[in-house]
């Protein structure tokens, strides 16, 4: 399983939010577990404007991402210029239809 969903930046465009997220490939998935906000890092795909990833068969992840809203963000920092970008989105993830086993949260 997995999630999909469109992404946006801040007062950015979701064109340049896209950009930026092409440039990486781990981001972060944050949801409630057990009434507790949680983290869990993953390897994302960018495919036309969604964000993929996916979720264990029986996972916390997989849970917290059926039917629920969930947050997702990405980041790249240089350490030496101290600069960078961060795209942050929230959505109700679907599995994906283009992706067998693989999922993408929509705006919800």
């Amino acid at each position: 399983a997995g999630q999909r969903w469109r992404p946006s930046s801040g007062s950015s465009t979701a064109a340049s939010a896209c950009t930026l997220l092409g440039k990486s490939t781990v981001g972060r998935v944050v949801f409630t577990a057990g009434a507790l906000p949680a983290v869990h890092p993953v390897i994302y795909l960018l495919d036309d404007e969604e964000v993929i990833f996916r979720t264990a068969a029986g996972s916390k992840l997989a849970a917290a991402t059926r039917h629920q809203i969930v947050g997702f963000q990405a980041d790249e920092i240089d350490p030496y210029t101290r600069t960078g970008w961060s795209v942050w989105a929230s959505a109700r993830p679907t599995r994906s239809s283009r992706r067998p086993g693989w999922s993408s949260p929509t705006p919800g």
